[in-house]
């Protein structure tokens, strides 16, 4: 099977091409892929996979903050990976984050995901390192903790070293984050 890989931001794509990708997401997430999941996965670079029926992986990378002992830190914050029912287990979710992974380690410091069940052991076969510490979010009245983002995160050191579990993670804030 001939696939082809391309990578694009958000604002390259046509409307057609997000159309695709939302209706992707949908069907790789059994419908639990919610306004929001997409929202968060925009204004990025796009890493798109297609084969002869069309677009058959994604998977895109935004910039998000974080503080972290005193530090704000840019993050290649992974987003919205998904492969069609049809063409999983053939390497097409490897080839997105390899892709991934390229932006991540050329263009930031640190790159963060949060992880499903079903896709922590991709992830952490390819070297994330689950996060052992907490989760917050800078919330619109503080600093807020994430405890069902923690056993979920997974972290990509790229040129900012090793971060130290015994100080939290405080992410920016993004509408569906804080309650």
């Amino acid at each position: 099977m001939t696939t082809r890989l391309r990578t694009a931001h958000t604002a390259d794509l046509t409307p057609a091409e997000l159309r695709a990708a939302r209706t992707l997401l949908d069907d790789a997430f059994d419908g639990g892929f919610s306004d929001e999941d997409w929202d968060h996965g925009l204004g990025g670079i796009h890493v798109l996979v297609h084969d002869e029926r069309g677009l058959a992986a994604h998977g895109s990378v935004i910039q998000r903050r974080v503080l972290h002992r005193g530090r704000s830190l840019r993050v290649g914050y992974v987003e919205a990976v998904g492969v069609r029912a049809d063409a999983r287990r053939t390497g097409l979710g490897g080839r997105v984050m390899a892709e991934v992974e390229r932006i991540v380690e050329g263009a930031y410091p640190l790159g963060a995901l949060s992880a499903s069940e079903e896709g922590a052991a991709l992830y952490a076969a390819r070297g994330w390192q689950l996060w052992p510490g907490r989760i917050c979010a800078l919330g619109p009245d503080g600093i807020v903790r994430l405890p069902e983002e923690e056993g979920t995160t997974y972290l990509r050191p790229a040129s900012a070293g090793p971060v130290d579990p015994a100080y939290e993670l405080v992410f920016d804030w993004r509408d569906g984050d804080v309650l």
